[in-house]
C-alpha cells in the first residue's frame, strides 16, 4: 500500500501538471488570440502568475522529498516507524520515539528507574498513577501505590465478570421463557418473562413469530411484555446526567432489545443549510423528538453536538458539520426499553399476519400467573458474554450481568452479588468501593493490588475450564477488541491479555503479560486525576507495557 506521504507528493505532481496544461495550448484562456497592447499584457500577467505558482508548488514538491526523506529513516526503526503513523491516523501503537532508546532487556534492579522516567515527565508528572506488578505466585516486583484507591473506569468489569464465572459457569446461558394461553389458532395471552438477556435482537423476534406461525397462531388477544425481572432503577443514579442519553449509558430493564441501542445518522448539505437527519429504526425513533440546530458549513473542524432535555424525551442538534464531511452516526438510548420491545414484537407479528388485540408492558410480578411455557429464547454461553463485556467493554452486558447476579443469589443489589461471590476466593468487600458493575460511575474506587490478585486468584482456580474462560474473555494487544489497535510491531502484540479503562481523566489497563523471557506477570496501571488527552495517557501506559515486557532475570 503506498505510504500517506507519497500519495500526498502524488496528488502534488498531478496538480503541477494540470496547471501546466493550459499554457501548452494555443488557445486556452490564459493565451489571447487578439493581437494588440492588451494581448501583450495579458500574455506577460499570465507568465508572471505562471511562475508564482511554479514557484510555490516547487515548494510544496521540495517538503515532500524531505517527507519521503524522513519515511526512509523512520523504517529503519520499527519503533519510531509506529509512532509516527499513529500521530498521521493510522492505526498502529503510539509509543514514543523515546522507548527506542530504552535497553531492549530489564532486570529488576532497574525495573522502577524505566517506569519513573516515563511517569515522571513535565506532561506526566501532575497525573496520579497507581502500579502494581506481581508474578503469579504474588511476588512483588514493582508497586507504587499499590494499596491506595483509584477510580478503575471499566477495568472495574474485571469483578463482575470473574463473580459470573464462580456463579453461573462459563456454559450458562440466559433463558427467556414465552409463556401462553389458549389454543391455536387463537392466544388469549403471550407472556414474554425478560430476564436480562442483552443479545435479544430484532432476528430474535423473528424466530419467536415463525415459531408461532409453524404452531399455527393467527390472533393474540394480549401480547404481555413481562419487565418485572430486575428491580430498578434502570439508570444507575451515580452516572453522569450527560451521559444517559448515549448508547454506553442505556437503561438496563429485563427485556433489552438491540442492547437499547438505536442509531442517528446526519448527513450535510448545502452550506448554511440545516443537516438532514435519519435513524435506523423508526419504532425507537418515535420515542426520541429532535429539534435540529445543526447546519452545513465550509471545510472546517467537526463541531456537532448532541444534547439532551432532561426530564423529557427530547434531543437538541447544535453546531455545524462540514459539507465534506462522511455521515455523522450517533448510536443513542432507547427511551422507554420495554414499550419499544412491545411495539417492536407487534410490528413483526401483523407483518406476519398474526393479529393482537392488545399490548401491554407489565412492570411488577404476578406469582399468581400460571401459564404453560410454550418456547424460550436462550442467550450463547456465559463465555461468549464475557468476549462483549471484556474485550468491547460493552457496559450493557456488564450491568445486566451484575442484575442476574443478584436475582440468582437473592441479593438486594448487584454490588451485594459481586461481593458474596468473590469473597470465594479471597477478596474482601473493603477492598474496593463498586456503584455499578461496568465501571462508568465516577463513584467507583479499586486499588492496583486488588485488580492484581482478582487477575492471579482467577487463574490459580481449582476449576481449569473458569480460569481459561476469564482469560478467553481478555483483549489480546494488537489481535482484538479495546486492544487491536495497540502494541502493534511490539514485543508485547499477541502476548498481552488485558482490560482496559477510559474516562475523561481516566486511563487504566490490567492483564497478563508474557514477558520475553516467558515469564507471565500480572500487573494493573492506573491514571487519575489528568489534564491529558486520553491518547496521551494510553500512550504512557503501553510504553510502561513494552518495558515490563523486556524484564529478566539478572544475576
Amino acid at each position: 500500500m503506498m505510504p500517506q506521504w507519497s500519495k500526498s507528493c502524488t496528488l502534488i505532481f498531478i496538480r503541477l501538471f494540470n496547471i501546466l496544461q493550459p499554457f501548452k495550448i494555443q488557445n486556452s484562456p490564459l493565451t489571447p488570440v487578439k493581437s494588440g497592447i492588451r494581448s501583450l499584457r495579458l500574455r506577460v500577467f499570465a507568465r508572471v502568475l505562471l511562475v508564482e505558482i511554479l514557484l510555490s508548488y516547487m515548494k510544496l514538491v521540495f517538503a515532500c522529498f524531505q517527507g519521503l526523506s524522513l519515511l526512509a529513516l523512520f523504517s529503519i526503526n520499527p519503533l519510531i516507524m509506529s509512532a509516527t503513523l499513529a500521530s498521521t491516523g493510522q492505526s498502529k501503537i503510539a509509543l514514543e520515539k523515546d522507548i527506542a532508546k530504552q535497553p531492549q532487556r530489564f532486570c529488576q534492579q532497574d525495573l522502577a528507574k524505566g517506569i519513573e522516567q516515563i511517569i515522571n515527565r513535565p506532561e506526566l508528572v501532575r497525573s496520579r498513577w497507581g502500579i502494581e506488578i506481581q508474578t503469579l505466585t504474588g511476588k512483588s516486583l514493582y508497586s507504587l501505590d499499590g494499596d491506595k484507591f483509584f477510580n478503575p473506569a471499566s477495568t472495574a468489569k474485571l469483578l463482575v465478570s470473574a463473580a459470573g464465572l464462580l456463579e453461573l459457569g462459563a456454559d450458562y446461558r440466559i433463558k427467556t421463557p414465552i409463556y401462553s394461553q389458549g389454543k391455536p389458532p387463537v392466544l388469549n395471552s403471550l407472556r414474554i418473562k425478560g430476564q436480562g438477556d442483552p443479545t435479544i435482537s430484532t432476528q430474535s423476534l423473528k424466530n419467536i413469530v415463525h415459531q408461532l406461525q409453524l404452531k399455527g397462531v393467527r390472533k393474540i388477544e394480549n401480547l404481555i411484555i413481562d419487565d418485572s425481572y430486575f428491580t430498578p432503577p434502570t439508570i444507575n443514579p451515580s452516572w453522569e446526567w450527560a451521559d444517559v442519553h448515549s448508547y454506553f449509558a442505556t437503561a438496563v430493564n429485563s427485556t433489552i432489545l438491540n442492547q437499547n441501542t438505536v442509531t442517528l445518522t446526519l448527513l450535510p448539505q448545502q452550506i448554511g443549510q440545516p443537516v438532514k437527519f435519519f435513524w435506523d429504526d423508526a419504532i425507537a425513533a418515535n420515542q426520541w423528538r429532535v429539534i435540529n440546530h445543526a447546519t452545513t458549513g465550509t471545510d472546517l473542524e467537526y463541531a456537532v453536538e448532541i444534547d439532551r432535555d432532561l426530564g423529557q424525551p427530547l434531543l437538541m442538534l447544535r453546531g455545524k458539520l462540514a459539507v465534506n464531511e462522511p455521515p455523522d452516526v450517533w448510536n443513542l438510548a432507547v427511551v422507554d426499553p420495554a414499550q419499544y420491545f412491545l411495539e417492536s414484537l407487534r410490528f413483526h407479528l401483523l407483518r406476519s399476519g398474526i393479529t393482537v388485540t392488545r399490548g401491554t408492558v407489565v412492570e411488577r410480578e404476578n406469582l399468581d400467573l400460571l401459564e404453560p411455557e410454550l418456547t424460550a429464547i436462550y442467550a450463547p454461553p456465559l463465555q461468549k458474554i464475557l468476549t462483549e463485556i471484556n474485550q468491547e467493554s460493552n457496559n450493557l452486558y456488564a450491568e445486566a450481568l451484575g442484575k442476574i447476579l443478584a436475582q440468582k443469589l437473592q441479593v438486594e443489589t448487584p454490588i451485594n452479588a459481586i461481593n458474596q461471590s468473590l469473597k470465594q476466593i479471597g477478596i474482601k468487600p473493603d477492598e474496593y468501593i463498586l456503584v455499578d458493575a461496568s465501571g462508568l460511575s465516577r463513584q467507583n474506587l479499586v486499588t492496583p493490588q486488588t485488580l492484581v490478585k482478582i487477575l492471579r486468584l482467577m487463574s490459580q482456580t481449582t476449576e481449569p475450564k473458569i480460569a481459561q474462560a476469564y482469560l478467553d474473555s481478555l483483549a489480546t494487544a494488537g489481535i482484538d477488541g479495546t486492544l487491536k489497535n495497540r502494541f502493534i510491531n511490539t514485543s508485547v502484540q499477541n502476548n498481552l491479555w488485558a482490560k482496559t479503562g477510559t474516562l475523561t481523566e481516566v486511563g487504566a489497563l490490567a492483564g497478563y503479560l508474557q514477558t520475553q523471557s516467558n515469564s507471565t506477570l500480572v500487573f494493573s496501571i492506573l491514571v487519575n486525576n489528568s489534564e491529558l488527552e486520553n491518547k496521551q495517557i494510553r500512550q504512557a501506559i503501553d510504553e510502561i507495557v513494552v518495558i515490563v515486557s523486556r524484564l529478566e532475570q539478572c544475576h
